[in-house]
């Protein structure tokens, strides 16, 4: 039953990225309150705004699928979940941290919690 649990928590892990795909292709406007901006503290201003948010939604989009793959292979207690675990985890934390803005607020809308998530996962496996 654990493992049916796990499963449909990641895959909806997963589906949360495309949230900051959704924001990264402008496909609903910004909100303050919204928090995650798609400006990169790191590649903003080295790569434009532009590719810089066309570069979030890829990265978003694959951590999603991985993350969504993940859970299924979670809930069909398979072997080879860890194999799709690792690098939708890696990937997702990569993510929130080189498109974070430099700004403290809003750090949850931001991504705090997914990364927490992420990082669990990882650390999770580490120990299994």
């Amino acid at each position: 039953m654990m493992h049916i649990l796990s499963g449909i928590f990641l895959f909806l892990h997963g589906l949360v990225h495309f949230w900051y795909v959704t924001l990264s292709m402008g496909w609903v406007s910004f909100q303050e309150d919204m928090g995650w901006t798609g400006q990169s503290w790191l590649l903003s201003g080295w790569l434009g705004e532009n590719t810089a948010r066309y570069l979030a939604a890829a990265g978003y989009a694959l951590a999603g699928v991985l993350f969504a793959a993940a859970g299924v292979f979670v809930w069909m207690n398979s072997e080879s979940a860890g194999k799709w675990l690792v690098p939708a985890a890696v990937l997702s934390t990569g993510m929130i941290v080189l498109f974070w803005d430099g700004q403290l607020s809003f750090l949850v809308e931001k991504g705090l919690l997914g990364m927490v998530i992420s990082l669990a996962v990882l650390i999770f496996l580490g120990v299994r």
